[in-house]
């Protein structure tokens, strides 16, 4: 049997037992898998485009394969790594089948990209574990940021949020322990960073200026309204 994969130069050979696994070499898969090498991890590509493949060989650990076919999934070893990221998110059927192949060989954490909330059920119906869609999720992470005073927005899960902010009016020269932020609007100042100053972690007796960036959590509808105080 002919071999389905060709390998590209890379800075070095990702350890399979501990990597990431990521096909796909479009926006989203080449962000994660550039950001994961820049971070340290053990990252392996898997793209069957000749083009995106030579754009990116050199630069990260890289597979010239058609991850639609199962047996070029176990030449290159997916079985072996703890993690595995599904780039492809344009072609439905590609991103349907090579998530289902991963399924198949057992991999223990499947991240799937999807382009409708559609596409989203099919790949959770089939396995996948997560499921993104960045362009319905930054679009929700935009509208946060645009209607308030949100400086950035990250929903975690079921609504748990967490947000910086400027703090209202009402906090400004206060400890916490003084304003009492929890007791009043459900929410938790988790860390405060003043100007010039390192961050840290709050605490009840943590002062709150007007010109400090102050990191809540909680409920998003809650943090909403904490948000719109003036």
């Amino acid at each position: 049997m002919a071999d389905s994969t060709r390998t590209s130069g890379a800075p070095r050979t990702p350890k399979k037992d501990s990597g990431v696994l990521v096909i796909g070499l479009g926006r989203f898969g080449s962000a994660i898998a550039a950001t994961l090498d820049r971070l340290g991890q053990d990252v392996l590509a898997v793209e069957r485009s000749p083009e995106l493949v030579a754009q990116w060989a050199g630069r990260i650990a890289l597979v010239e394969a058609d991850a639609v076919n199962p047996e070029a999934l176990e030449q290159l070893g997916a079985r072996e790594f703890p993690v595995a990221v599904v780039g492809v998110g344009s072609y439905l059927e590609a991103s349907v089948l090579i998530t289902g192949n991963l399924v198949d060989i057992g991999v223990p954490q499947i991240w799937a990209k999807a382009v409708s909330a559609e596409h989203a059920r099919i790949l959770q119906r089939i396995g996948a574990h997560h499921v993104v869609l960045p362009e319905a999720d930054a679009g929700a992470r935009v509208a946060h940021l645009v209607s308030g005073k949100l400086l950035d927005y990250i929903e975690v899960e079921d609504g748990f949020t967490v947000v910086k902010m400027r703090p209202p009016k009402e906090t400004q020269g206060f400890t916490l322990a003084q304003s009492k932020v929890r007791e009043r609007y459900g929410v938790t100042v988790i860390g405060v960073k003043s100007p010039g100053l390192d961050f840290q972690y709050a605490a009840p007796e943590t002062r709150i200026s007007q010109n400090d960036i102050i990191i809540v959590s909680g409920h998003a509808d809650l943090l909403e309204r904490f948000a719109a105080r003036p």
